[in-house]
């Protein structure tokens, strides 16, 4: 199974100001977010959480393979994506984020088949007429050299990437927009509830 050579990365390393806490404290129903996800997910390969000092052990971090946790506080989601490439042991990494949680395994397994036809690329990032969707995406192991000296030359953006090679790639049309709903601001969480019958707090 693909999967197995896949390792499952979901950053949760973020201050969440706009949030008003870290998103890795967020709670779907009973159950924590980050729990939530991995049943969502039902990643048969590794999953690893990607956390940063100050904000280790969310609820739910137990449930991963590991945790793993940024060398310092603040450095940006593309030092979390960094941060999952130099821990892994697999040859690919496929990245979400804590606070896109209508992201379906359809995404990720989509993303897999076209690294896996084209193992020789960084990796690939989604993209939409007007809209660049850095997560989820996909990484080759390969990558982890060349975006580190990217991130030490100061980069810190994740569209940066793009001009280091990482391919972008359109979204299927049929994907729902649902998909792409991010969990910024209390207002998201409003939407989140209407989309479905869970309740966060």
């Amino acid at each position: 199974m693909i999967e197995l050579r896949v390792t499952l990365a979901i950053l949760a390393g973020g201050r969440g100001e706009r949030m008003g806490k870290a998103k890795g404290l967020l709670r779907v129903g009973d159950q924590p977010i980050l729990s939530y996800l991995l049943q969502r997910f039902e990643w048969q390969g590794p999953t690893m959480l990607v956390s940063s000092p100050g904000r280790e052990h969310p609820p739910g971090a137990e449930l991963f393979t590991r945790e793993v946790i940024d060398p310092a506080e603040g450095m940006g989601p593309l030092r979390g994506l960094l941060t999952a490439l130099e821990n892994a042991t697999t040859s690919m990494v496929i990245m979400t984020s804590v606070d896109l949680p209508l992201v379906q395994k359809e995404q990720l397994t989509w993303l897999v088949e076209m690294l896996q036809g084209q193992p020789w690329k960084l990796g690939f990032m989604l993209e939409q007429p007007k809209y660049f969707r850095p997560f989820p995406s996909i990484f080759a192991i390969g990558a982890r050299e060349p975006i580190a000296a990217h991130f030490e030359r100061g980069e810190r953006s994740l569209s940066s990437l793009l001009r280091l090679g990482v391919v972008p790639i359109e979204a299927p049309a049929h994907w729902p927009d649902e998909v792409w709903t991010n969990l910024n601001e209390p207002a998201d969480l409003a939407s989140f509830q209407k989309l479905t019958s869970f309740r966060i707090h």
